[in-house]
């Protein structure tokens, strides 16, 4: 019997269209295809066998930082098979890790069926941009797809703040800078703050995670940059009370000030699997602010945005949550039951169907 190699398993993650590969002690490795888990047809890793695996690609630098820290997040690629991002734990005294597969082309904005009003909104010359959905959404390779549009369509300097970097973007029509955190510079707060001084004109942030960044990104995005980044929210409207609720509450007015003047759009996302065949179909909520949206924003109305998001979409191009998912049970790709646990207003929808 061969053995068994880190490159052979994620050469196998591959072929079978997995999404992610997770090391664990005490269980075959498995392959996170559609959604699910399945054990490959191995033996049962042991502490000594994962580590074995996982220091087979490390660098020594590498393995004394993750020995230092009991986690490290990392990306490489293998020839002629992927890029991957790899995060690696210890649990219960031994190591384990989790690879995610990322595309090395990086995917075409109209095969991923993003909605085609982001195309006009990304030629706005500043604002703020935000992705969110769970892990595993696809929010990366919205972002990525979304990149590409503007490196291919438009003439700028594109810089791109990531941890680690996932998608290699070369340079098009315009230039591309891609930053790793660790790597390249020590916080996301630091690379945004240099990155005013660096002449870009489209901002990417991997994520915002904390108050600082938040506010660096908001301040690019008021001076004249075009930033785009994730958070980890489950709704549009979630996702501007997240932002508001990170500051203390005497800076909040003036929060709601700067973001209902720089937020030109937030999609959420849900990436769910297809009903009855293989695959997963992308599930987008939009949210284009209009004058209504952003005087809500100012006043600290948040809760009646969804209305203008349901009433005001004739010449915005809004989308909610609820209206994607009957547009994917109109197309067969999603039962009503399937809809009914994804939606967040199974009310609604049930109504809506």
């Amino acid at each position: 019997m061969s053995k068994l190699t880190l490159t052979a398993l994620l050469r196998a993650m591959v072929d079978q269209d997995a999404s992610d590969l997770h090391l664990s002690t005490g269980t075959p490795p498995q392959f996170r295809i559609h959604g699910r888990l399945f054990r490959a047809k191995s033996d049962v890793l042991t502490p000594d066998m994962i580590k074995e695996l996982l220091y087979d690609i490390l660098t020594e630098q590498q393995k004394k930082m993750f020995e230092a820290n009991h986690e490290l997040d990392f990306s490489f690629g293998v020839k002629d098979v992927a890029r991957f991002r790899g995060n690696l734990l210890f649990q219960k005294g031994s190591m384990g890790g989790v690879f995610r597969r990322i595309p090395v082309e990086v995917p075409d904005f109209d095969m991923l069926k993003l909605p085609d009003v982001i195309k006009k909104v990304v030629r706005q010359p500043n604002g703020l941009f935000l992705v969110t959905g769970p892990t595993g959404s696809g929010k990366s390779t919205s972002l990525a797809a979304i990149i590409d549009y503007l490196n291919r369509e438009e003439n700028g300097h594109i810089l791109t703040i990531e941890d680690p970097i996932e998608f290699i973007h070369p340079h098009k029509s315009c230039i591309v800078n891609q930053r790793e955190i660790g790597a390249d510079s020590h916080t996301f707060h630091d690379a945004l703050k240099a990155s005013l001084r660096q002449d870009p004109d489209y901002i990417l942030v991997g994520e915002l995670r904390d108050l600082e960044t938040i506010e660096m990104a908001l301040t690019a995005a008021e001076t004249g940059h075009l930033v785009f980044a994730t958070m980890h929210t489950n709704s549009a409207v979630q996702t501007i009370a997240r932002v508001v609720n990170v500051f203390p509450p005497h800076q909040q007015p003036q929060i709601r000030q700067l973001l209902a003047a720089t937020l030109c759009a937030v999609m959420t996302q849900q990436l769910v699997p297809n009903s009855g065949k293989s695959g997963r179909s992308l599930a987008a909520e939009l949210l284009i602010p209009n004058l209504a949206v952003k005087n809500l924003i100012r006043e600290d109305k948040m809760h009646q945005i969804y209305g203008v998001m349901q009433s005001g979409q004739g010449g915005t191009g809004m989308l909610t949550m609820n209206q994607s998912l009957v547009e994917l049970i109109k197309k067969g790709n999603l039962t009503k039951p399937d809809a009914l646990n994804l939606s967040l207003l199974p009310e609604e929808l049930s109504k809506m169907v």
